[in-house]
């Protein structure tokens, strides 16, 4: 025993020692897990949020390129209003002041370009100042009141400024050409004859404490554009001038728009920048910087843009905070599953052991239900034959449970239905079911449902299968009397089917004997009239006559109705032969038909090309008759007749503009011989929209009608595809 159990010894220290090692391993597993889970949730924000930043970063270049565009855009549209002043140039050699305002006064500056001050005109002058007080005076604009004064070569002074403000009067007679910012974008329009920009000026015409502008010059010249400077110099007109508002520049180009980057706008054509625009002032810390250069009328101007805070350039990062803060609660989660897998681990074993306890139990269990079952149970082994059976199967067999145990199952039944065995579904067996006549001992046959389902027997057991047995007797018994009393209801349905059908017939030969028994008396009727009509007309007095005529047209309208009845009845026993119709073309060939039936009545209607349906051919094409030609009499006295067919979703629709009808009555339309207007204005037998109806329904189609009292009606329809013919009705 000593030396037995010092054998054992060092076995249970190992397995101490693998006890105690495996829940430190699954620690160490559950931390790598940790730092593996940290490192990927930071290694996903920090790509998000490295996107997010650039995706800000790319709206912001993008609105700020949105912005240049916008300006820029604003200063051609300043060129286009000089060139228009150019224009009048044109067309006059020196326009006279009252000329000058019209043109000004009908561009509505002030409304439209309020950043505009006025549209003026300043004349290039090279000779002495009493000669030109002299030529001006003479020219009728007065008393030359030329600022400042003094001979210079060369003046430009202001002629014309539109509209009559009291800056703009005032400012008549300055000499732009006497301040050197304007001189320079003077002279180089009159040296390249393109429009010129000046550089951030001080307005003339507006107070001294008044921002800047800028002033825009169009060169005129008297023949043309010359290709030379000095020739340009000779035939030099002056100058169409528009002093501009910077920041009513701006604020007109974006649209008071209050979402656009804070931006600084430089002249940087001499080199160093020159302020001209600030949007809102500086922001604090921004998270984008861009810079844009805009070439304008020969200057040179830097857009420098500067983006909110980071924070609000990209509102979303702070959701990347937050989806940082739910990864790391994640890695610590599942850090926190594995170690409670960890802790698991070493639970298995006692769950092992329980596991056998709780086979123990469910043997039991299996063996109770067995026994104490009001259905009949049976273990059978891989032979077939009877392993065990419970007392209900016994007392179903009429046999003892010692006396089934050996007996081969199939025995027990009177039929030859097979074992009954269990299909297998991939690796899962199926369970099989069937009813068999078992042969009870001492008593009648029984009918039972057997139920097999496969079961595994203990080691070394030979168990494959369990049976359940349900006496189903009495059930079977149920069936076959409702099985008894369905046949009897079906032999019914069918004898009153074929009453219905000869009831059917009956009525089909009754409309058409009596429609054509009616036409021997109709005939006779119009006949003996018509010769009463020729030749005793004479004798007849002008009432006798009205009333030949009145049973004449009686006649008359009594063979109509008799027809559109025989077409009633057609129309439910002709056979559908259904293929592919060209809607439109059948409508074009109906209109033609009505226009050279009725030329007399000029009628618009418009046919929606590329309309095809399914259905037969000759029921179509009177249903198009019928609505086109109801149209067609409808809109008869109307001043601009109008019929429209066409599709909307599928739906069909004839449209017009005649009588139309009261929605109220629109019930009657499609009954037969209803009518909703007056026989002497609409002539008509009321079966038309019937016959419509009825062919919409025979190709499982639905129609529907709206109308307004003099305004027109609307008939929609449809005509499904692939549908079979409805039952007949």
């Amino acid at each position: 025993m000593n030396g037995l159990d010092s054998e054992r010894s060092p076995t249970g220290r190992e397995a101490a020692w693998a006890n105690s090692v495996r829940p430190r391993r699954g620690h160490l597993l559950a931390l790598l897990v940790l730092v593996a889970s940290v490192i990927t949730v930071l290694a996903l924000w920090r790509s998000a949020y490295v996107r997010e930043v650039r995706a800000a970063e790319a709206r912001f270049v993008a609105s700020t390129e949105d912005v240049l565009h916008r300006i820029e855009q604003r200063l051609g549209n300043y060129e286009l209003i000089a060139g228009g002043g150019l224009s009048l140039f044109s067309s006059v050699n020196r326009p006279t002041p009252q000329q000058w305002y019209g043109y000004a006064a009908g561009m509505d500056l002030p409304q439209r370009v309020p950043s505009v001050v006025g549209l003026g005109f300043a004349g290039y002058l090279r000779r002495p100042l009493e000669e030109l007080a002299r030529e001006w005076e003479e020219a009728g604009y007065g008393h030359l009141d030329l600022r400042p004064l003094g001979d210079r070569p060369t003046y430009g002074p202001v002629m014309y400024l539109e509209p009559h403000t009291p800056e703009n009067l005032a400012a008549i007679g300055f000499d732009l050409y006497s301040e050197p910012v304007r001189r320079q974008a003077m002279d180089r329009a009159l040296d390249t004859g393109e429009p010129t920009l000046t550089g951030p000026v001080q307005l003339f015409m507006e107070d001294d404490d008044a921002s800047g502008g800028l002033v825009l010059f169009v060169p005129v010249f008297r023949e043309g554009r010359p290709l030379t400077p000095a020739r340009r110099r000779e035939v030099m007109l002056g100058w169409v001038f528009l002093p501009i508002r910077t920041g009513a520049l701006v604020d007109e180009a974006l649209n008071e728009r209050r979402s656009e980057p804070d931006f600084v706008i430089s002249d940087v054509t001499g080199g160093e920048p020159v302020a001209l625009y600030a949007s809102r002032g500086e922001v604090g810390n921004p998270a984008f910087t861009h810079s844009l250069r805009l070439d304008v009328s020969g200057r040179v101007w830097q857009l420098d843009f500067r983006s909110l805070p980071l924070h609000a350039a990209a509102p979303r990062l702070h959701g990347l905070q937050q989806t940082l803060a739910l990864g790391l609660f994640a890695s610590l989660l599942m850090y926190l599953v594995a170690w409670t897998l960890a802790r698991t681990q070493s639970r298995a074993h006692a769950l092992a052991t329980r596991m056998t306890e709780d086979y123990r139990r469910s043997e039991q269990r299996f063996r109770a239900a067995m026994q104490y079952s009001a259905i009949g149970k049976v273990l059978l082994d891989s032979h077939g034959d009877v392993a065990e059976a419970n007392p209900a199967f016994s007392r179903i067999v009429g046999l003892s449970q010692q006396s089934l145990v050996g007996v081969h199952f199939d025995d027990l039944f009177e039929d030859s239905s097979g074992p009954v065995t269990a299909r297998h579904v991939g690796d899962a067996p199926e369970v099989s079911r069937q009813t068999r006549v078992l042969h009870r001992k001492g008593g009648h046959a029984r009918h039972v449902q057997l139920t097999y389902a496969p079961v595994p027997g203990s080691v070394g057991e030979d168990i494959v299968g369990l049976i359940q047995a349900e006496d189903v007797t009495e059930q079977l018994r149920a069936q076959a009397r409702v099985h008894a009393l369905n046949r009897t209801l079906e032999q019914r349905v069918a004898q009153r089917t074929r009453e219905l059908s000869e009831a059917n017939q009956e009525l089909e030969t009754f409309a058409y004997s009596v429609s054509h028994d009616l036409r021997a008396p109709l005939r006779a009727i119009d006949g003996f009239s018509k010769v009463l009509m020729e030749r005793y007309a004479g004798q007849l007095d002008e009432s006798g006559q009205g009333y030949l005529q009145r049973v004449r047209g009686a006649a008359n309208r009594m063979g109509e109705l008799i027809d559109a009845m025989l077409l009633m009845s057609r129309l439910g026993r002709s056979p559908l032969k259904r293929e592919r119709i060209d809607l439109s073309a059948m409508a074009a060939e109906v209109a033609e038909e009505l226009r050279a039936a009725d030329p007399e009545h000029p009628m618009r209607i418009t046919i929606q090309p590329g309309l095809e349906a399914e259905g037969d051919a000759t029921l179509l094409r009177n249903l198009l008759h019928n609505l086109l030609g109801n149209a067609w009499k409808f809109t008869r006295g109307h001043p601009d007749p109008r019929v429209e067919f066409g599709a909307e979703d599928g739906t069909f629709h004839v449209r017009d503009n005649g009588a139309g009808f009261d929605q109220e009555y629109v019930g009657k339309l499609f009954r037969p011989f209803q009518r909703l207007h007056d026989q002497k204005t609409f002539t008509g037998h009321g079966i038309g929209l019937a016959s419509v109806k009825r062919i919409v329904q025979r190709h499982g189609g639905t129609i529907s009608a709206e109308g307004v009292v003099g305004q027109g009606a609307t008939f929609r329809f449809t005509l499904p595809e692939g549908e079979e013919e409805p039952a007949a009705e």
